[in-house]
């Protein structure tokens, strides 16, 4: 629970208790201490672990009522009395806050005044234009709740990959701990490491059929779809349903090729099959008159008796894969081991939850040589960002730490906010004293492409500047991406030695695997971060590595995959360019 987090639940009390009309100097006791947290230069989540319930009551500007609710968000996350507010409001309000653009003002509007009361009555109105007519809405309003509500539903029934991983990991680690399997193995949109997912397939091989009682009784299920002997569905507490099939021995790699998918690819895979004289569906491969089954123990078999290189699951999305499997020409995609490092995390001195020593402890325990320390630039003061002042002694201290290091650097860095007219938000006299520089885009996001190809670009001609950051500024089911023309963008990044970002962060997945793809087709360098803000982030780099691989990229079109010296080299040619 970051301050972040905590001011954000601070504004959204305040303001729905102005909507109950309650008193104002309730209201402002919570503005007043949300002002204070956003200049607050440490973690209360830091406070309560040094001190308890007592440091956080010694924090300036929390009472004994608001810290009580403090200390509730800090232990469980979560806050009884900000639910019971929202509980307490008009019918369909608490869902239409969740729509991406609708405050709690225009879903009390939407509600008392429109009589909306679930998001396909607001759906109604907007079709038959009933908001635009009334006062403060237009057509431009109608428009963003339209996407509002697309993202929403999209968040609904898609959910992050982290997400989906630990639901599929809780459930495969409960069933190995109670039954014995030949093999089990996660399958669908989440081996294929899709952005966001669906549900949960599960496939294993046994022959005890007791596994389904246990299944459908683990604590993270919510309720029972189905039970049977082969196939039980559950909806699960992560918010996801979960699938889980038994299949028989000899079958497993047709299963697990055709239950990983997607559609698409399997539709091509069976029209290669039918061409050879061959059936293929979940149970194996078949000669044309089903008689004669090929045992399938892997999906490599199965590729194989089809004259294909083997598909890795990312890359089979029915997108050019097929064919270049049959001419051999197949990418050698980027794995976990070939990254050396991290280029993108946050430290306590911005809004990050760890020290620069912890982070970079752990980075070095993970095997990587290098972390990059990025926290942000001043002007992005909801997020701590840094002065000057502040940044050189940031300099001072990683120097001081790297005199102590062995085999593992630590890299002064800064995620530099891009000035709306493309300037870098700290001087060059400062970014020559650091070894990587990112740059992204943080506010403005309204601006005409036209302008917001030409502030990319700008920064990108910054000799100090290394890597643009989340180049699109999404957040994925709940902000869309900012529009610029990539086609320019890949141009002046190929031109200047300027790598873009594939943000691992699972909420922004940014670059996207499709735009990975056409940056590798322009020769465009490229920069896996995790954009951590403590430790346990870290480990998103994963994520990212999925996003590059549905990019079909290699270890040469990623820059953290070098050596130090290496990495440090081209920085610099670019500043002596």
């Amino acid at each position: 629970m970051t301050n972040n987090r905590i001011i954000e639940v601070l504004h959204e009390i305040a303001e729905l208790l102005e909507l109950k009309g309650e008193n104002k100097f309730k209201i402002r006791a919570y503005l007043k201490l949300a002002a204070f947290l956003s200049g607050y230069e440490r973690e209360l989540t830091d406070v309560y672990a040094a001190g308890g319930k007592d440091a956080v009551l010694e924090v300036p500007n929390i009472g004994e009522g608001i810290g009580k609710k403090i200390i509730e968000l800090l232990q469980t996350g979560k806050l009884k009395y900000l639910e019971e507010l929202r509980a307490s409001l008009p019918e369909g309000v608490e869902t239409f806050m969740k729509i991406p653009g609708m405050g709690p003002r225009t879903a009390v509007f939407v509600s008392q005044q429109m009589h909306a009361k679930n998001v396909e009555e607001l759906e109604a109105l907007l079709e038959n234009h009933k908001l635009s007519g009334m006062k403060g809405f237009g057509e431009k309003t109608e428009e963003k709740i339209r996407r509002g509500i697309a993202l929403y539903r999209r968040g609904e029934s898609r959910k992050y990959l982290n997400v989906a991983f630990a639901a599929a990991a809780e459930i495969i680690s409960e069933l190995k701990k109670r039954h014995k399997f030949t093999r089990i193995e996660y399958a669908g949109s989440l081996r294929r490491l899709k952005e966001t997912v669906g549900d949960v397939d599960i496939l294993a091989e046994s022959d005890d059929k007791s596994v389904m009682d246990t299944f459908t009784t683990l604590d993270c299920v919510k309720d029972v779809i189905v039970k049977g002997d082969t196939k039980s569905s559950v909806n699960t507490v992560h918010g996801m349903q979960a699938d889980l099939r038994l299949v028989e021995p000899g079958a497993w790699g047709a299963a697990l090729q055709y239950f990983t998918g997607s559609k698409e690819h399997n539709v091509l895979l069976r029209e290669i099959a039918v061409k050879k004289g061959y059936k293929l569906n979940e149970y194996g491969l078949f000669t044309a008159d089903g008689k004669k089954k090929t045992e399938s123990a892997s999906e490599e078999e199965i590729y194989g008796k089809l004259s294909l290189d083997y598909i890795p699951p990312e890359l089979r999305e029915g997108s050019g894969e097929i064919e270049a499997a049959l001419k051999h020409a197949l990418p050698d995609l980027i794995v976990q081991e070939d990254i050396k490092g991290d280029l993108h995390s946050h430290s306590s001195y911005s809004d990050g939850s760890d020290e620069i020593s912890v982070m970079a402890a752990s980075a070095k325990k993970m095997g990587y040589k290098y972390l990059a320390i990025t926290d942000h630039s001043k002007s992005l003061k909801v997020a701590h960002g840094i002065d000057d002042k502040t940044m050189l002694k940031k300099i001072k201290e990683i120097d001081e730490l790297n005199k102590n290091q062995k085999g593992f650097m630590i890299l002064k860095g800064t995620e530099v906010d891009i000035l709306p007219d493309g300037s870098l938000d700290y001087p060059d006299e400062l970014l020559a004293k650091l070894d990587i520089v990112i740059g992204s885009i943080h506010m403005n996001f309204s601006m005409e492409p036209a302008e917001m190809t030409e502030r990319l670009i700008r920064a990108i001609n910054n000799p100090y500047l290394n890597i643009i950051g989340h180049i699109s500024g999404r957040l994925i089911n709940h902000r869309e991406p900012y529009e610029f023309d990539y086609e320019e963008v890949f141009k002046a990044a190929k031109k200047t030695g300027t790598a873009l970002e594939i943000n691992a962060n699972p909420e922004r997945l940014d670059l996207t695997d499709v735009k990975v793809k056409a940056a590798v087709g322009h020769g465009v360098k490229l920069a896996i971060g995790t954009d951590s803000h403590g430790t346990e982030q870290l480990g998103h780099m994963m994520y990212g590595i999925g996003v590059a691989r549905r990019g079909w990229a290699t270890k040469n079109d990623v820059i953290n995959t070098w050596d130090l010296d290496k990495l440090l080299g081209w920085v610099a040619k670019k500043r002596k360019a």
